[in-house]
């Protein structure tokens, strides 16, 4: 008996040994993206943080001024201005992309899966942003434009696309569906590859067409992959900044000056660090509560498959 329940008692020791291994090889393959988070996203965010509540310069010192930036924020009508082309265009980009996307997706899904028109998908989301604004800017260019040249021969007009400030945001809000939009739609037809061939067997039975079948059967079991799409859209969008410094740079009349470009405005331009900083926690506030209200709307968690 004294044998048994010796050997019972080191199972457990055994166990607890190897459980405890286990944690230590975890740890430390977990090590070196822990270290990289606390260096280059938890440090930041803190200094941002702390240079929030200080007149801070990239010439001086930084000097505690307690929630003076924030106030000055909130009254600041350029900020407003700015989140109001921010969300124009986020509107605009988000909107198009998604539906252009889930066209694409539910193309591929019924009626071929090419892996070259997959693959052609992806290529202009490959090209840097800065390449795409560029070349977006020369094709849409009043004067010398190729679009521009082709509208004029139909006798409708050169329109400003970037010159006007009526055009800019939605102008900048296509180019960027145009380099984003395959990507998406590569993402969402992933999820589409989820869902049980029977389920649409089903619906083909008892007479369902097609339209019915998109809105009855893919999209309720689309919304865990579509959640997370619009999500990342949505925070990718209010981080427009490297199309707008390429092509506009704020402009005509500041109506293509986004928050991004903004806040790059007063921390590089105009030395502004700290309130800059304080537009930047700002705009992670605003970006979380937004989150929260689209997860929540949506409820992503609640999956359909089961």
């Amino acid at each position: 008996m004294s044998l048994n329940n010796s050997a019972a008692a080191k199972q457990p020791r055994r166990r607890k040994s190897r459980r405890e291994n286990d944690q230590r090889v975890a740890w430390f393959f977990i090590a070196p993206v822990l270290i990289g988070f606390a260096i280059f996203y938890l440090y930041p965010t803190a200094r941002g943080l702390w240079w929030s509540f200080t007149d801070y310069s990239l010439l001086s010192a930084p000097r505690f001024i307690g929630a003076d930036n924030y106030v000055a924020v909130i009254h600041d009508s350029e900020f407003w201005h700015s989140m109001l082309a921010t969300g124009e265009y986020v509107l605009i980009n988000v909107g198009s992309q998604t539906v252009l996307a889930l066209l694409l997706a539910t193309l591929m899904h019924r009626l071929t899966r090419s892996v070259i028109l997959r693959t052609t998908l992806l290529v202009p989301w490959l090209v840097p942003n800065v390449t795409v604004g560029l070349m977006w800017f020369w094709l849409l260019d009043t004067n010398l434009g190729f679009i521009n040249k082709m509208l004029d021969s139909m006798g409708l007009g050169p329109i400003g696309f970037f010159s006007s400030p009526t055009w800019v945001i939605p102008t900048i809000s296509m180019v960027n569906t145009w380099a984003y939009v395959g990507y998406t739609a590569l993402l969402l037809y992933a999820g589409m590859l989820q869902i049980p061939q029977d389920v649409y067997e089903a619906a083909a039975i008892d007479g369902a067409s097609e339209w019915h079948v998109f809105l009855r059967v893919t999209l309720p079991l689309l919304k865990p992959v579509l959640a997370l799409v619009l999500v990342v859209s949505l925070i990718g969008s209010f981080q427009i900044f490297d199309t707008v410094a390429a092509t506009t740079r704020g402009q005509p009349a500041n109506a293509s000056r986004v928050i991004y470009y903004y806040i790059y405005q007063q921390a590089f331009n105009f030395f502004h660090m700290g309130y800059a900083a304080t537009m930047a926690i700002l705009l992670v506030l605003i970006l979380g509560v937004l989150t929260f209200v689209q997860l929540w709307l949506l409820r992503a968690s609640e999956s359909q498959l089961a």
